[in-house]
């Protein structure tokens, strides 16, 4: 294929991870096919930059002198959430020119300020998608997906998922043995689907403020086996079930069968991913009783039921 241009931009406060991720997959493409990739950096100024983590990146060249990319790639991080105007500036005249738009993080946040992404449906990291969506109201924040794509448009989740991300360019360009390949010498899965939810993430914010609350909720995790109706769980909160669903939903943002529900299929999910548990085995300490339930779960949250998801998603064995 004719080489693409990828143009990583750097700014104070970038998240290393958002760049050097993203960077290593197509760095990684190019190794396996020389002439596939050309990945440039570059600053406002041309000025070395200090991410988050303190490490010092230092760019190819100041944005003014950059090329016009295949691929714009706009990292997030503390420095993305109030991006300097003049980026914004050059993001709002120079993307719309990249035949890919990419954003890792809230990198999500340069792209909304330069109006790039109004009428589009995006995604950032978990923990900003409602700043997202109340400062632009023009952009269709979706805070489930590890990524999102509308069009030549593309927006990603936190740090790692811009891996992801990366992943599915290069599969669509060279092919899946060859993201494959860059995969596994990552040491990282080929490649959770852009539908595949934040699933920890949301979890771990929406913690109720209250101790009877946090307590059922630490139970909840703790215990997916365990009798988990709301009868149950409003009496360990000492409370009436009719009271405790609206006080738990009040706190969390859902409904306390919605909160059980994405603990079940996080818990088998880590144990397809992680252990060689049976399928049976799993939906039992998962609290779904029986594999045909959690089956159903699988298919209606993932798109896939357990036996493939263990397939897609384990890593590899080390030859």
């Amino acid at each position: 294929m004719t080489q693409r241009t990828v143009l990583a931009v750097l700014f104070d406060g970038v998240q290393s991870l958002d760049v050097t991720g993203p960077v290593e997959v197509f760095a990684g493409a190019e190794l396996l096919a020389p002439g596939t990739y050309r990945i440039r950096t570059a600053s406002l100024d041309g000025a070395p930059v200090r991410t988050t983590s303190g490490l010092t990146l230092v760019p190819d060249a100041p944005l003014s002198a950059a090329p016009d990319p295949d691929v714009l790639l706009v990292p997030g991080g503390a420095g993305g959430l109030r991006p300097d105007p003049r980026l914004v500036d050059w993001v709002r005249e120079h993307g719309p020119r990249a035949g890919r738009l990419v954003s890792v993080c809230t990198g999500a946040t340069v792209l909304a300020a330069a109006g790039l992404l109004d009428g589009r449906r995006a995604t950032t990291h978990w923990a900003y998608c409602d700043r997202l969506a109340r400062d632009h109201p023009a952009v269709e924040v979706d805070p489930d997906p590890v990524y999102v794509r509308d069009g030549h448009v593309a927006t990603s989740a936190g740090v790692t998922a811009g891996i992801d991300l990366a992943l599915a360019l290069v599969e669509e360009d060279l092919g899946r043995d060859a993201a494959l390949t860059i995969a596994r010498h990552l040491v990282v899965f080929l490649r959770r689907p852009g539908n595949q939810a934040q699933f920890s993430a949301p979890l771990a914010a929406q913690t109720a403020r209250r101790e009877p609350l946090r307590e059922v909720q630490r139970h909840i995790v703790e215990r997916p086996d365990a009798d988990l109706s709301v009868e149950s769980l409003a009496a360990r909160a000492r409370l009436s079930p009719r009271h405790f669903a609206r006080a738990f939903r009040a706190e969390t943002g859902m409904t306390p069968g919605r909160y059980v529900d994405r603990v079940r299929l996080e818990h088998a999910r880590r144990l397809l991913e992680d252990t060689t548990d049976g399928i049976e085995e799993i939906s039992r300490t998962s609290g779904y009783g029986t594999p045909e339930a959690m089956r159903r779960a699988f298919l209606k949250a993932l798109g896939a039921p357990p036996a493939e998801y263990r397939r897609r998603f384990r890593p590899a064995p080390t030859p």
